[in-house]
């Protein structure tokens, strides 16, 4: 993978393009709060202004990702200068917020237990272990896993939780105290 370092004092943000089943992936390699800003092909990337660290991705398209500190993931884009069109995320947790062009073009956050498509504008990812959770804080999220076509459609409120067991997918409302907790993660 060839790569981009940018510094800023003692920390580094490693961003990286490479080539993943014909399609170019941006990979941020290192996420730390603190003084880090750098440029994706499509996206700024700026640390959180305010607690919990976190780094905030904002996109030409209007698409904003939230990841919480330590979070593994990769952006994935067509083109070196297109729209982003996924995120692969292996270890923590995303917020994302999708306005209506993104969600015409679709946009989706997958997870090894999970694949999460939009079909609104605001829902979070945690994906910890052998367990994928979504929650939806608005509009619509389909959620299957990487292995069918078939899913739940999540609305506002609703959550589900996508273990790596095989499981029957199933939609929950989540009490008040569990999506705090989730959206607490992104100084919600």
């Amino acid at each position: 993978m060839s790569g981009l370092v940018r510094r800023h004092g003692a920390r580094s943000l490693g961003l990286g393009l490479q080539r993943w089943r014909g399609v170019l992936v941006a990979s941020v390699l290192l996420l730390q709060a603190g003084g880090v800003a750098a440029q994706t092909p499509s996206c700024t990337v700026q640390p959180a202004a305010t607690p919990p660290p976190r780094q905030i991705l904002r996109c030409a398209d209007g698409l904003v990702l939230e990841a919480e500190a330590g979070a593994d993931y990769a952006l994935r884009v067509r083109s070196s200068t297109g729209p982003v069109q996924a995120v692969s995320l292996s270890r923590g947790a995303v917020l994302v917020q999708a306005p209506p062009q993104v969600v015409g073009r679709g946009f989706q956050v997958m997870t090894p237990q999970a694949v999460a498509a939009v079909r609104g504008t605001r829902w979070a990812v945690d994906a910890a272990g052998d367990k994928t959770s979504v929650f939806v804080v608005e509009g619509r999220v389909s959620v299957r896993r990487p292995t069918t076509r078939r899913g739940v459609v999540l609305g506002p409120g609703e959550g589900v939780d996508v273990a790596a067991d095989g499981a029957p997918l199933e939609v929950k409302r989540w009490p008040p105290a569990r999506a705090a907790a989730l959206l607490a993660r992104f100084g919600q």
